[in-house]
């Protein structure tokens, strides 16, 4: 990587890329391509070290077992923790989102250490699975447009004091714990249940990534028609009587 590049870390795409969430990573290093910026790209897979060096990170959504291997991994590797420490941003949908919480339930039925790196605890739930479209208001202090994304999951995450959420729905269940709540940030850490890929639907959320990893207010605009087509598509069919 170029001591000038902007550097993504897109954290096992072997294990925790099943749902199109890759499509994460190719919002953001598109984004800060159109704004001229120079990106170094780094998919890193499971049997490789996490780079501490990095700006941005990001990690998918994957079944239970692999959500598993790859919290076991990221706790021996503790790349990821050094990288937070240096003030890198994180942002996790899903699987990810549980496993920098600081436990979740594995698919052996077995409370699983994350890596602490958020304050939440994710539980399975009894009922039905969260499944199809949500829509919500993200935290004001983030100063985001509505959230968009659609929700895959049977866990039930809950936020400690230090956690703010991330968004609080309108329709969906979010983190499944009936008070509203979705996801959960904490400084540069963030956290979203989230599928679509979530950052094709929001892309101003990329935008604050990119923001935080620059540390300025504001970037170039650049044309966000197709994005903006693709919000209000996803919005109205939300929207629709099922």
């Amino acid at each position: 990587m170029s001591d000038n590049s902007l550097r993504l870390v897109w954290i096992y795409p072997d294990l925790l890329s099943t749902y199109g969430d890759q499509g994460n990573a190719l919002v953001v290093e598109r984004r800060a391509r159109q704004r001229g910026l120079d990106v170094a790209r780094l998919d890193v897979r499971s049997d490789q070290p996490i780079p501490t060096s990095g700006d941005i990170y990001l990690i998918g959504g994957g079944e239970d077992r692999p959500q598993r291997l790859a919290a076991e991994r990221l706790r021996r590797d503790g790349g990821l923790h050094r990288a937070v420490g240096n003030g890198a941003i994180v942002f996790s949908v899903c699987a990810g989102y549980q496993i920098l919480g600081h436990e979740f339930i594995n698919d052996l039925g077995q409370r699983e250490p994350g890596l602490g790196l958020l304050d939440v605890v994710s539980t399975r739930g009894e009922g039905e699975r969260c499944v199809g479209d949500v829509l919500g208001d993200i935290d004001p202090p983030l100063g985001l447009p509505q959230l968009t994304g659609f929700e895959n999951h049977q866990g039930i995450t809950h936020l400690g004091p230090t956690a703010r959420p991330f968004a609080q729905v309108r329709l969906g269940k979010g983190n499944g714990t009936g008070d509203g709540t979705e996801g959960a940030y904490n400084d540069t850490v963030f956290g979203t249940y989230m599928h679509g890929p979530v950052l094709a639907r929001n892309p101003l959320i990329a935008d604050l990534m990119l923001k935080l990893a620059l540390d300025v207010n504001a970037l170039p605009p650049i044309d966000d028609r197709w994005y903006e087509a693709l919000r209000a598509e996803r919005i109205a069919a939300a929207q629709q009587p099922a």
